[in-house]
């Protein structure tokens, strides 16, 4: 069996003295979209800021390609070809989109193909090239999120990280964004990890599924059969099940801790 694109092997990681995440492992195939799950304040966004450098893990390991990642900082993990979009988008607001695509590409040296991964961008968000000249800042949250993801694909990545990017956007510009993580996937291949608390979206799309709680991963399994699952239909889809009750959920919690 190949080993994954990604793994993480019982990572614990602190914030001083408070333990945010602890026994992590988890498996990213390459090619695939995984999703992690979670309520706010699980974890999620700390496991990805574990894997891309922004914060080190206390124990555990964390493999891409072939490569530890425990240690490295953010731009060695960029140059390694993984890619970290986080929650909020962060463009850089003073300049202009086609300015915050070449960012994107700082650490390439090709530059007709960096031109030709402009024009790549402004297919797959055709917003972009409407609004190529325009500061980032004038943009909408949805065109923003858009130049964020455009922005780490500039740097082409094998994996790429997203941190929630349907947050505070209309229900039409989540299915926008949703579709274009699974071109990007189909179309380029590239793997992709996914934070979501839009958990019916991010199982339509993803192949595999985590679930964490408190720090810890809770569930596991293919996209297909998380849905099924009662915790996850009641919880994170708003399906209620007859005779469900919310103590049922907490107590299956509190033995998987």
């Amino acid at each position: 069996m190949p080993e994954p694109l990604l793994a993480l092997r019982n990572v614990e990681t602190c914030y001083g003295p408070v333990l945010a995440i602890q026994g992590v492992s988890m498996d990213v195939p390459a090619g695939s979209i995984v999703t992690l799950l979670g309520s706010n304040g699980a974890g999620k966004s700390t496991v990805l800021k574990s894997i891309s450098g922004f914060v080190e893990p206390r124990k555990g390991t964390i493999r891409f390609a072939g490569h530890d990642l425990v240690g490295r900082e953010p731009d060695a993990t960029v140059a390694l070809g993984l890619l970290h979009v986080p929650e909020g988008r962060e463009v850089f607001p003073f300049l202009t989109v086609r300015e915050n695509l070449l960012m994107g590409a700082y650490t390439r040296r090709d530059r007709d193909a960096v031109h030709a991964d402009i024009e790549r961008m402004h297919g797959l968000f055709p917003a972009l090239r409407e609004r190529s000249a325009q500061p980032a800042m004038n943009l909408s949250g949805g065109e923003q999120q858009m130049l964020a993801i455009a922005r780490a694909l500039m740097a082409s990545p094998s994996l790429l990280l997203l941190d929630e990017p349907s947050l505070g956007l209309s229900p039409r510009l989540v299915g926008e964004i949703f579709a274009i993580i699974r071109r990007i996937n189909v179309e380029a291949g590239t793997t992709i990890l996914l934070v979501e608390q839009n958990a019916r979206k991010a199982l339509e799309v993803a192949n595999y599924g985590y679930v964490i709680e408190v720090g810890r991963i809770v569930m596991k399994g293919p996209a297909r059969e998380l849905v099924e699952k009662a915790d996850i239909r009641e919880f994170y889809l708003g399906v209620k099940e007859a005779g469900m009750r919310a103590s049922r959920r907490w107590k299956r919690t509190k033995l998987w801790r």
